[in-house]
């Protein structure tokens, strides 16, 4: 029987807190010393520049929170742990995604719905304030 795959990403903005350590560190570093799982863990800095557009601040965030992990004890000799943006393949394969999805499709997206319900309520243009990232967040998500 093959091993059990896990992964899993924290995107890189703000400072680590007991809820990511809680809810995300520690059960991924229980399981990167599990040698019947194949651990991968991945720092979102793409996934980040949707909240965040200043890249000062996702590269010390990036920083802080890889030194988290590694200080808490990922096994980095038995767990895949990098960078989202350190594999080019990514924005390959999250484009060509892009190309064969339907708009109807994405217009479903949680995240969609989400903001526009807030700028519905708020009297605003449905989609006033929405980027494309948002937008094709799932896309990104599933490259």
């Amino acid at each position: 029987m093959g091993k059990d795959r896990v992964l899993t990403g924290i995107t890189t903005t703000g400072t680590p807190h007991l809820g990511n350590y809680v809810g995300a560190i520690r059960p991924a570093v229980q399981a990167s010393k599990d040698q019947s799982v194949e651990s991968y863990y991945f720092l979102a800095d793409y996934h980040a520049l949707i909240k965040c557009q200043d890249p000062d601040e996702i590269h010390r965030s990036t920083l802080e929170i890889a030194a988290s992990w590694i200080a808490l004890g990922l096994d980095t000799d038995n767990a895949v742990f990098y960078r989202q943006s350190d594999i080019p393949e990514i924005t390959e394969l999250t484009w060509l995604l892009t190309c064969m999805t339907a708009k109807g499709l994405m217009n479903r997206s949680h995240a969609y719905k989400a903001a526009v319900q807030d700028n519905e309520t708020a009297g605003e243009d449905a989609d006033f304030g929405i980027t494309m990232g948002l937008f094709s967040y799932p896309v990104l998500m599933a490259a």
